[in-house]
């Protein structure tokens, strides 16, 4: 481990002892948690006032691409450099990953994090990629801790050799937010946190990863959601609707573009019409259930971009139905290939149990490929007009068969479905971003003005 990502000992074992302590109420104003956080607080104060110089950012999350893994959080990088684009704000990026001892692929997936370089630039933006512990266990409850306490000492470096910034732009609120919340008050800067989307679906099910959501929501500067239904979920964990702002992902309209269907088709080896699925293959996208539908349309082939556990799962259902010659496993594949499969396809299918933003639908609308997608919470945000797809009700395998068989009789134009996508540009999110920024740090600068009028 690199100096700079070290936390003296004696510190970093208050903290998680602490932690434990505090682990059944996280939300609490424990003076302890306070005394440690105390600790880390730096006296260099933010300039904290926008004006005619671009905003300083730092980007915080473990969600964001590297050289090993490009597709890794992508979204975020995208929205990201669009921001940057604007001329608005300056950026760096801290994206934390865990720590393992070896690289080898022997070693299976977790061997992949000891391969990401400790430092990098992606699109002119400097990427420091530290390392944190990963606790088994007791991990997911106290895993804030570890993760604030090994890039606090690496920020504050920083700080004193000139790379400071005015704002936190944290996303994914578990465990990522909570630690950029801890830095934020650390430190004294403010601090702005996105849901995605698992965060909340799933994490803030567990009571305590819950309460340590609503403790960083209640203390963060500004909340995005990326979606009306995410939105709703940090109102039902008691955060005011007015103190959530929904700025929703967008598309790269230059990059994903139509290709020539008959052209991609011959180059991808497509005999029949074909299905899409792209994401990784875990349990949450229900890839069997596709496999099963397929077994109910003879006219169809399935090809799968993306890799995970589920794989051996997905093989085996394809034999069990007797469609493995049907179904195609592409693997991980470059982003710059997508756009010519997206669209060679027929529909792209997403089934999954739920999602946040899906940027997969928006990807295949803008090749001018419509979707067939599950009825989850707010996806109507992004399937809602004909031409852009179809969306199931209780899915099931049968019922997405027939809508796949009644869709493919009277499809939209793949003009169409590509003008749908077109108002889902990145210019709205980049003003919404920007705007909420500056109302952010307008607050902070008068804050501070009235703090220094009683003193």
């Amino acid at each position: 481990m690199s100096r700079h990502q070290v936390v003296p000992g004696r510190k970093l074992k208050e903290t998680l002892r602490i932690a434990s302590e505090r682990a059944g109420d996280p939300a609490g104003e424990s003076a302890k948690v306070w005394i440690y956080v105390k600790w880390h607080r730096t006296r260099t104060a933010s300039s904290g006032v926008p004006g005619q110089h671009s905003v300083r950012i730092l980007t915080f999350t473990t969600l964001y691409p590297s050289a090993v893994q490009p597709q890794h959080g992508i979204f975020v990088e995208t929205r990201l450099v669009k921001l940057v684009e604007s001329g608005a704000v300056t950026a760096r990026v801290l994206a934390p990953c865990p720590w393992f001892p070896l690289g080898s692929r022997r070693l299976g997936r977790y061997a992949i994090f000891a391969r990401i370089p400790r430092e990098e630039v992606r699109h002119g933006l400097q990427v420091d990629h530290p390392r944190y512990p990963v606790l088994p266990k007791i991990g997911m409850n106290i895993a804030p801790v570890p993760l604030f306490a090994a890039v606090s000492s690496l920020v504050r470096r920083q700080i004193r050799e000139g790379a400071d910034f005015d704002l936190i732009d944290a996303h994914y609120f578990y465990p990522d937010g909570v630690a950029a919340v801890l830095l934020a008050c650390a430190i004294g800067r403010p601090v702005v946190v996105t849901a995605r989307g698992s965060d909340l679906n799933i994490l803030a099910r567990h009571p305590i990863p819950r309460r340590w959501i609503q403790w960083a929501a209640r203390r963060a500067d500004g909340l995005i959601a990326v979606s009306s239904a995410l939105k709703q979920r940090l109102v039902e964990l008691g955060i005011p609707a007015g103190r959530v702002r929904v700025l929703r992902n967008g598309v790269d309209l230059t990059r994903f573009r139509p290709h020539d269907r008959s052209t991609a088709q011959h180059a991808l080896g497509m005999a029949r019409r074909t299905l899409l699925a792209v994401g990784n293959l875990v349990a949450l996208k229900r890839h069997t259930l596709m496999v099963e539908a397929l077994a109910q349309l003879p006219d169809f082939e399935l090809f799968i971009v993306g890799e995970g556990p589920e794989r051996g799962a997905i093989e085996e259902t394809a034999r069990r139905f007797d469609v493995a010659g049907r179904v195609r496993l592409l693997g991980r594949v470059p982003q710059d290939r997508l756009p010519q499969i997206y669209s060679a396809a027929e529909f792209l299918l997403l089934v999954s149990a739920h999602e946040g933003w899906p940027n997969v639908l928006l990807e295949s609308m803008a090749c001018g490929t419509p979707v067939v997608v599950s009825d989850m919470e707010g996806i109507t945000d992004i399937v809602g007009a004909v031409e852009a797809g179809r969306v199931v009700a209780d899915v099931t395998p049968s019922r997405l068969a027939d809508t796949i068989r009644h869709f493919a009789a009277a499809p939209p134009t793949r003009e169409l479905t590509r003008r749908y996508a077109e108002q889902f540009d990145w210019q709205s999110t980049t003003e919404g971003q920007i705007a909420l920024i500056h109302e952010v740090l307008e607050r902070r600068s008068k804050a501070l003005r009235a703090a220094e009028r009683i003193a």
